[in-house]
This record gives structure tokens, C-alpha cells and sequence, in this order.
């Protein structure tokens, strides 16, 4: 009798376990914010860097960029078994996590390995695919760096924020780590001597070699087993997680990886030459950059002025946030203001505001900074004696300002405000870290999808070279007509 009394307790205690977790599971599913936000927008934001062929890249298609890769392939599955529309978030690899922890974006599908340290700030789903790593050397010299000693105190080349950055670091001793924003950089950065080998996963190497003959693989091993490639997406998000297991468990079952990779292999061919294949790119970049510039041009200009007359201001609060504000955006560089308006809309703000305008936005705040000075130099260039002289012809202090002071000053500041612009320009390309499509930013494109990581970078020279110049020009134009009068 109290053996079977004791099954029955024990009976009971389990049956009550059960409960308690399917309720826990149940609450923690209802409770799953990230996917609630998913459902209601009908939009799947995925984020990933456009440059790691064959796994994601852009191609052109009747004069259109479009996202191609086995990880395009995947992220079109996954919206479509649930019914969601794909918004495709290009930007560098390693600022997907900070994208992904703020809100950017809702998942990140980019060739993306675990590791202990990403598992502590996000989750990760089943993988899709298993992947090693290789050391990627010039073909005359493979013949003396077979084994991992031989590239002890040599200099390695590695995208920042991956797997192979730790490689390269914990494995090869003394080794001379370069890390690249970009995996084209590592490319030429071995191509130009500047590295004597870049470490990267294997179907992205033998992508670049196909198309590069220069280049090879090292016979070294490294002391891994594959490693596998998942998703990431926020944690504590249980529904969106077991959605995005049950399409794995599809695309394993079925193998489609290997359709995906066909296909991505099919997207790469060369079907045109140099010109006709990526002039719509740098099209889209140079108007993107001209639009970027006039803007911050514009509106920095404006505000630069306004925050140049707080400062004069004789009202000492004015006065001292004017003084601030100029102090600390000359005294931070531009990619901290960036990456901290393209983040901090969202984390601190809950706007989801797009990169372009965050871009714009950190432009024209930093360009204020310094065109305050150049306006608050003019106008004490300018004799006390043309305000006193306008005073005592009855104007107010906006009227001579307005009317007196900013006309001559403007005249004077004239060549330091069109250096001010040109500098805009050339420091728009800061902003394709955060995957605003201007110049560099499709420059660093077409170094991933034709796997020429040298000729890109010139035709962005060129552009940067024509539109600094046409400015200087323009500049140069105006202030000889306003000095005509002189």
C-alpha cells in the first residue's frame, strides 16, 4: 500500500512538472515580442553584407540590382513559408550584431558562424550548412607556406568580427592580424603583397579563385572541426525561433543548399563586360553621394549658422550650449556619430529611421559643428564699427545682421566654407559602414560580386576626384564674382 502511494505522489509531482513547464513554454510564447512586431509589420527585416559570394551578393538584371546567394535563397524561404514580406538590410559584418540588438533588423542570415561569445548576445538557430575554414595564399608562393608554422610572423589578412579573425589569432603564433571591414580587402590585400594570406571559408574562396588564377589554397589545417553556419536573431524569442527551425528542418531534409549554391554559381557567371555589367551601381552611388552632400551642404550650412550666432549670443546659457555642441562633434570622430545616430534611433529613440537618413543626419550635425566656426570667424572679421554704424542708423540687431554683418562675412568665409564642402563630400563615404548606398559603398560592392578587388576603388577615386573638382570649380566661380565689386 505505500509503495503504491509513493508512485502516486511520484505520479502526481511529474504530472505537475509537465504543466507548469508546457504553461512556462506557452506564457513564453505568447509573451514573444520580437515576432508579435514581425507579424504586425508583415515584413521580415534581414540583415546580412552583400559581399561574401557565393552565400550573398548583388547582381545586375535589365539595369537592376538584385540580392542573389545561398543566403538570399534561404531568407526568400523562410518569408514565404510564413507569409511575410523579405527586406533585405545590406551593411558591414560586423555591424549586424549591434543591428541585430538594437532593432535594425530581425535576424541575421550572413554566413554566420557560433561562437561562445556571439552565444551570450544572441541565440542561434539550427544549422544550414557546415563550413571550414582555409588559408588563401598567392599560387607562386603555396609551394613554402604549406604548414601553419610557415606563416608564423607573417601577416594574415581576416574580416573583422568573424570566426577566422579569432583563428588567426589564437592559432598562427606571432602572426601580424590585419583586420578588413570588407572581405575584398583581404583579397587585395594578399593580391597587393600587403598580406601573405587571408583566411576565409571555403566556398567563398574557391568563388574568388575561380575568378582569380593568381590565387590558391595552402595545404595548412586548422584545428577545428566544420563549423556551423546559423542563424541569429534576438534573444528570448522562442516562436520566432522555432519558425525559423522548422524552415531549416525543411531545407536540410530536402537538401536545397546545394540547389541554392547551383544557382548562386549560375547568378555569377560573367555575362558582359566590366562597364556594362556594374555602371548602374556607381550610377546609384554618385547620385546617393550627391544627394547625401547637397543636403548636408545645405542643412549643415543653416545650422551651422544659427549655432555660429547662439555662441556670439551675450545670453551665457545660448552661449554655453553653442559652445558644447561645437566642442564635442569636433572632438569625436565622425564614424562614432554615425554608428551613435544609426543606433541610438532606435535603441534610446524606438524610431526605426533608414541608414540614408541617419547618414544625412550625422553629416549635417558634424558639418555644423565646424561650419559654426567658420561663420563665427567671419563674422568677427568684420570691423565693430559697421555695427555700431548700423545701430545708430536705427536697425535692430536681426536687421544688421541680416543686412550688413552675413553679407560681408559670407564673402569672407567664403573659400574656408567651399574647403568645408568639399570635405563633406569626400567624408560621405564614412557612411557606407552602415550600408548606405553611395560611391564607396557600391565600389565595395562590386569588389564582392566581381571578385576584382583593385579596379572598383579606382572608378571611386575618379568619381570622388570629379565631383571635388567641379566644386572647387564652382566655388572658385563664385568668389571671383563676389570680389568683383573689390
Amino acid at each position: 500500500m505505500k509503495y503504491i502511494i509513493k508512485v502516486f505522489l511520484v505520479f502526481i509531482i511529474l504530472v505537475g512538472s509537465l504543466l507548469t513547464n508546457t504553461q512556462n513554454n506557452t506564457h513564453a510564447e505568447e509573451n514573444d515580442e520580437h515576432w508579435k512586431k514581425i507579424k504586425e509589420s508583415g515584413v521580415l527585416r534581414v540583415g546580412l553584407s552583400a559581399d561574401y559570394a557565393p552565400m550573398e551578393f548583388e547582381k545586375n538584371i535589365n539595369g537592376k540590382t538584385e540580392y542573389a546567394g545561398v543566403d538570399i535563397e534561404l531568407a526568400k524561404k523562410i518569408a514565404k513559408d510564413n507569409h511575410l514580406k523579405l527586406k533585405i538590410i545590406n551593411m558591414q559584418f560586423d555591424s549586424l550584431l549591434g543591428a541585430l540588438k538594437t532593432g535594425k533588423i530581425d535576424i541575421i542570415i550572413s554566413g554566420m558562424t557560433t561562437t561562445p561569445e556571439r552565444e551570450k548576445e544572441v541565440n542561434f538557430t539550427k544549422p544550414y550548412m557546415m563550413t571550414n575554414n582555409i588559408m588563401l595564399v598567392k599560387k607562386k608562393e603555396k609551394s613554402h607556406l604549406k604548414d601553419i608554422n610557415d606563416f608564423k610572423n607573417k601577416r594574415i589578412a581576416v574580416q573583422k568580427g568573424t570566426d577566422q579573425e579569432k583563428i588567426a589569432k589564437t592559432e598562427i603564433e606571432n602572426a601580424d592580424v590585419t583586420s578588413l571591414n570588407k572581405l575584398p580587402e583581404t583579397i587585395l590585400s594578399v593580391k597587393s603583397n600587403k598580406a601573405d594570406g587571408a583566411i576565409l571559408e571555403k566556398p567563398v574562396a574557391e568563388a574568388y579563385i575561380k575568378q582569380n588564377p593568381e590565387l590558391a589554397f595552402s595545404d595548412v589545417t586548422f584545428n577545428e572541426e566544420k563549423k556551423p553556419t546559423c542563424i541569429a536573431l534576438p534573444k528570448n524569442s522562442p516562436i520566432l525561433l522555432k519558425k525559423l527551425n522548422q524552415t531549416i528542418d525543411e531545407v536540410n531534409d530536402k537538401h536545397l543548399i546545394d540547389q541554392y549554391m547551383t544557382q548562386a554559381s549560375k547568378d555569377m557567371q560573367d555575362d558582359g563586360n566590366f562597364y556594362t555589367k556594374y555602371k548602374s551601381f556607381f550610377i546609384k552611388g554618385i547620385k546617393n553621394t550627391i544627394l547625401i552632400s547637397i543636403i548636408g551642404v545645405v542643412l549643415g550650412a543653416i545650422l551651422g549658422a544659427f549655432i555660429a550666432l547662439m555662441k556670439l549670443s551675450k545670453i551665457k546659457p545660448l552661449s554655453w550650449l553653442a559652445s558644447i555642441y561645437i566642442e564635442f562633434l569636433r572632438g569625436t570622430p565622425l564614424l562614432v556619430q554615425v554608428f551613435i545616430v544609426f543606433f541610438g534611433t532606435t535603441a534610446a529613440l524606438g524610431l526605426d529611421i533608414s541608414a540614408l537618413i541617419c547618414g544625412i543626419i550625422a553629416l549635417v550635425i558634424n558639418a555644423s559643428a565646424y561650419i559654426a566656426e567658420i561663420f563665427r570667424a567671419g563674422i568677427n572679421s568684420i570691423d565693430k564699427g559697421q555695427t555700431e554704424a548700423a545701430r545708430s542708423l536705427g536697425l535692430s540687431y536681426n536687421q544688421t545682421m541680416k543686412s550688413v554683418i552675413m553679407p560681408q562675412a559670407i564673402k569672407n568665409i567664403l573659400p574656408a566654407l567651399g574647403n568645408e564642402f568639399v570635405t563633406l563630400i569626400k567624408e560621405s563615404s564614412i557612411v557606407s559602414t552602415i550600408g548606405v548606398g553611395e560611391i564607396m559603398f557600391n565600389a565595395q560592392v562590386v569588389q564582392g560580386i566581381s571578385f576584382d578587388p583593385f579596379t572598383p576603388l579606382l572608378i571611386a577615386a575618379g568619381m570622388y576626384f570629379i565631383l571635388t573638382f567641379t566644386l572647387s570649380r564652382i566655388m572658385n566661380f563664385i568668389e571671383e564674382r563676389m570680389m568683383a565689386s573689390d
